[in-house]
């Protein structure tokens, strides 16, 4: 973490108790918002069929389902920015219609998407309060009385963060907090988070779940859409789950588990096939000779790192947000210069000069955002897959139109990517869809070295076990894969062998015999965090 917002995570308020074992009954039993038998097409596509949602205030209600359920649509139409074709929405009894997010917002619905809408070159305060700021009689920003006003809400709130600091200086995990507070600070009575922990520790997780129970004890209502289910559990005392745009039924979260949000969200015979699917149908064979090694690694970022992939392995890194464990993957994709240290391949030394360069070596990436660094949005799936590799489908400067079509059409079948054909832009897919396009670019031939950076964030449950399939199998082909993750469930389930980081080092390398269950690793990330000399960018570059 950088000093601009460090310095306040001491400051935290007493933890707020979130919980679904909330009775439901014991929230008020009039609707704040009321959404009854809403219908909504675009062109051919029936995107929601008579949905119908109720949020009371003070509650936290989940909305659930898979990527293209219509999660997304329902959002947009009570914020304003689609019409509905049907049906009515009622805010504490009274119906209302919107047709701009002007009045939607007026209205006091906010809502937090996955696609911040900050001014990354103002400062946390400014981005708070603009539009609103204090001003003198002149016109002019009384500085003092907004950097206050700042403060004084972020204190309110428990969220660490430095009322003065450039947005654009901080990880994406405090944006995307900053754009939560921005959306608090005003008369809000319904607050709709998109996907809001996709890129947040399991500590800034806390942070935030601790903001929304004091949202919600001043009756605000919370509308949270996620794919992490376990979240769910912890913070909603209803669900209500959306599938192929219709109501899959509501739930009282205390009333309900796990194995029937599921088949609620995927269908009885998908939920039943992902659970035949969830232990490899053979045990992988890890060669004891490494793929990747790297020894005495160090830049800016990194101090004297020592990992090694084995052939077949799946390896993860464990960390906080800025501990160093992105650094690693873009140091060895040649993203980032390699200062001091040695990398090997098979055993040969190397040095990257560039990602070019680590495709030429058998190195992959898959990205975090894969909308910015890992997919073109506007071309086709086709010239997706074939992007690394373009020298490999042209000749004497033209393009072998059939042999790129052949391509993308195997990585499709291969991955299982739902797609009216290889000429569809990536930007019409879900993002489950989205994600295995960009596996399905180093799938053929299969890399030495697949470096997975966050590689399930923002995608749903039943896609999510699909990419894990594609993972392990990578694994089993004799790829070596390093992957980073902030799910730590998610790094036991898959990971063989695990290395924890902090302030750029490695602080252990576990084996999955030395560790049992996600809480456990919790616990050593705290501590070995707690117990470090110092933080990274507190030493010489």
């Amino acid at each position: 973490m950088s000093p601009s917002y460090q310095h306040r995570a001491g400051r935290r308020e007493e933890s707020v108790e979130l919980s679904g074992s909330v009775a439901a009954d014991s929230l008020p039993s009039t609707a704040l918002v009321r959404v009854s038998a809403i219908n909504k097409r675009f062109g051919g596509v029936r995107a929601l069929r008579d949905v119908n949602l109720e949020v009371r205030a003070g509650e936290v209600h989940a909305l659930l389902g898979e990527n293209g359920a219509g999660k997304s649509t329902l959002i947009k139409i009570l914020s304003g920015v689609h019409a509905l074709d049907s049906g009515t929405i009622e805010i504490a009894g009274r119906r209302v219609e919107f047709d701009s997010p002007a009045k939607s917002r007026a209205a006091g619905i906010a809502v937090v998407y996955q696609d911040l809408s900050l001014v990354e070159s103002l400062s946390v305060a400014d981005n708070l309060l603009l539009g609103r700021e204090p001003r003198a009689a002149l016109g002019f920003v009384r500085q003092r009385a907004l950097m206050a006003r700042a403060e004084a809400f972020l204190t309110e709130l428990g969220i660490p963060l430095d009322p003065r600091a450039t947005v654009g200086s901080l990880p994406f995990a405090y944006r995307q907090m900053t754009e939560i507070a921005k959306a608090l600070l005003g008369d809000v009575r319904l607050l709709i988070l998109d996907e809001p922990t996709s890129s947040l520790t399991s500590d800034e997780v806390r942070i935030l779940f601790d903001a929304i129970g004091k949202a919600t004890r001043r009756g605000v209502g919370v509308i949270y859409v996620t794919h992490r289910l376990n979240e769910v559990f912890e913070i909603s005392q209803r669900v209500t789950v959306l599938r192929d745009g219709a109501d899959a039924g509501t739930f009282v979260t205390a009333e309900t588990d796990m194995k029937r949000l599921v088949s609620a969200i995927v269908g009885t015979a998908r939920s039943a096939s992902m659970s035949s699917r969830a232990e490899p149908a053979a045990p992988r064979k890890i060669d004891p000779s490494p793929v990747l090694s790297l020894s005495n690694v160090s830049n800016d970022r990194l101090r004297a790192i020592d990992v090694s992939v084995l052939k077949g392995e799946i390896h993860g890194l464990a960390g906080l947000i800025g501990s160093g464990r992105t650094e690693i993957l873009e140091t060895v994709f040649g993203l980032r210069p390699l200062e001091s240290g040695t990398i090997e391949i098979d055993g040969r030394r190397w040095r990257p000069s560039g990602p070019a360069d680590a495709i030429e070596q058998g190195v992959a990436l898959v990205p975090e955002d894969r909308h910015v660094q890992g997919l073109v949005l506007d071309h086709s799936i086709e010239r997706n897959v074939t992007l690394p590799r373009l020298p490999h489908f042209s000749r004497w400067s033209w393009m072998q139109r059939r042999a790129a079509a052949r391509r993308a059409e195997t990585a499709v079948a291969r991955l299982a990517v739902k797609a009216q054909g290889t000429s569809s832009p990536v930007r019409t897919l879900s993002g489950g869809n989205q994600q295995k396009v960009v596996f399905g670019k180093w799938n053929d031939p299969r890399p030495r070295v697949l470096l997975l950076d966050e590689p399930t964030v923002g995608v749903d449950v039943g896609a999510r076990e699909d990419i894990y399939a594609v993972i392990r199998n990578a694994a089993r082909d004799g790829s070596g894969v390093l992957v980073v993750s902030s799910d730590l469930v998610e790094l036991i389930a898959l990971c063989d062998r695990i290395s924890v980081i902090v302030n750029g080092r490695v602080a252990r390398t576990l084996t999955r015999g030395e560790i049992d269950d996600a809480e456990e690793l919790h616990h050593l990330l705290q501590m070995y965090q707690a117990s470090a000399p110092g933080h990274l960018q507190e030493l010489p570059a």
